[in-house]
């Protein structure tokens, strides 16, 4: 279990109303540490926000810590949601939830935190931080170089989300729940007496909760019906709107064909989808770009500033296995070569992330069309 062998310190954990991040405040104050909620209002579509907020007060009142609601609504509006329907009407297709952690949970909630005098922040994600030893020479002070780990939980690990925070605040970030398995933070739950124990997981995108993300995207960009032609020219569906799907997509759309069809490319000109079949060649991934890169480790960045080509493991989606690549740096793109073919469906505007064999997260880059 979670342990911070430290001095008594202030932290602000970042309260959601949830089981996660409400375990995350249990264990911390149970080691004997100061620690207060923030609770983050953002632009929300369902309107549950003041549902969260009121479970995240009754969290902090059975806890005994103290509790703040942050206003950023029209911040996470300009940031996130701006950010991704201004991708959707360009083609591409954004990821808020990576947004969103960078620029409102370890953005301006941080600092937040730290305006309050805070030490550290602390969230429910299931990621941990790695922490390696700089010097071991006891001549001098010890001092360690943090970074990011993914969780311990492979089916919850989240550490896909947060790889664009700016690696210097790692140092004063935790994930208390880091090293366990839902079910463990459910008992615990329960065991503090914290009615989250049974509540639900959320399912929706960052702050704007749960709803149909289809029709969200309907309100904000023109869209219209157009032809599903397979990789022969051939039509053999309709669908609602090119700027509605994404690559690999095998749903949501008409399928006359007869047999299952993935999304392979995005006309957005003819307002076309063009479909193939289970094993043709145009669903392998042989290599594939990325900017807009972020690294977490140094020397992972200095390899590939000075021309080298890195072996890493990787990932294009959430949850996604890992899978082997070549991975080197020119004039500010990535590019990423698996080390076989696999049916990836790298998609632009989505982030690739990098991994070491022990799990720690090297760094990252928006997926971009060469």
């Amino acid at each position: 279990m979670f342990l911070l062998k430290r001095r008594k310190l202030k932290i602000c954990v970042a309260l959601s109303g949830g089981v996660d991040s409400s375990v995350a405040a249990y264990l911390l104050k149970k080691q004997g540490h100061d620690v207060f909620g923030i609770f983050v209002r953002g632009y929300n579509v369902d309107g549950c926000q003041d549902r969260e907020a009121h479970d995240a007060r009754r969290v902090a009142d059975t806890l005994g810590i103290p509790f703040y609601v942050l206003d950023f609504e029209q911040e996470y509006y300009d940031r996130v949601v701006r950010y991704l329907l201004d991708g959707y009407a360009q083609g591409i297709t954004p990821n808020p939830d990576v947004v969103c952690n960078s620029e409102i949970k370890f953005g301006l909630l941080y600092d937040a935190a730290m305006k309050l005098g805070a030490d550290v922040v602390a969230s429910g994600h299931y990621s941990r931080i790695a922490r390696e030893f700089l010097i071991s020479n006891f001549q001098f002070p010890i001092k360690f170089k943090y970074g990011l780990r993914a969780g311990k939980d492979d089916n919850k690990d989240q550490s896909y989300f947060l790889w664009q925070i700016p690696r210097e605040r790692f140092s004063k970030i935790l994930f208390p729940i880091g090293g366990l398995k839902k079910p463990r933070v459910r008992a615990l739950a329960k065991k503090a007496g914290l009615f989250t124990a049974i509540k639900k997981d959320s399912q929706g995108v960052c702050f704007l909760g749960k709803f149909s993300f289809v029709d969200f995207l309907k309100k904000h960009i023109p869209y219209g019906p157009g032809e599903v032609l397979d990789v022969t020219g051939k039509k053999v569906g309709t669908h609602d709107g090119v700027l509605l799907y994404t690559l690999g997509q095998r749903h949501g759309f008409i399928n006359t064909a007869g047999h299952e069809l993935f999304v392979v490319k995005r006309d957005i000109i003819s307002n076309t989808l063009i479909v193939a079949p289970e094993g043709d060649s145009s669903l392998s991934t042989t290599v594939f770009y990325a900017r807009q890169t972020n690294f977490l480790d140094s020397r992972f960045e200095t390899a590939l500033r000075e021309g080298k080509e890195v072996t890493v493991l990787a990932r294009v989606r959430y949850r996604q296995p890992l899978f082997q690549a070549r991975v080197f740096f020119k004039d500010g793109v990535l590019t990423i070569h698996p080390s076989r073919t696999y049916k990836l469906f790298p998609t632009a505007g989505q982030s690739v992330v990098f991994y070491n064999r022990k799990g720690v997260v090297l760094g990252g880059g928006v997926i971009v069309e060469k």
